[in-house]
């Protein structure tokens, strides 16, 4: 508990808190921007390409080995 020696004081430390709060508030929202971009369709179409190609280049490098 912070013991305060003036109203000054106090105005300061609930700004600062306010500020913080607000802070942490765009960061999160900052957060679910990313969380929807990563999640978007686009995103999970071009992980099964990337994977996808990887396969097909290892069936072709294994079929001209054999």
């Amino acid at each position: 508990m912070d013991h305060y020696n003036s109203f000054e004081e106090i105005k300061f430390d609930l700004k600062r808190l306010h500020l913080e709060r607000q802070i942490a508030l765009e960061h999160m929202k900052g957060l679910k921007h990313e969380v929807d971009e990563d999640l978007a369709p686009y995103q999970w179409m071009q992980t099964v390409l990337n994977i996808v190609k990887k396969f097909g280049a290892l069936y072709i490098i294994k079929k001209i080995i054999r």
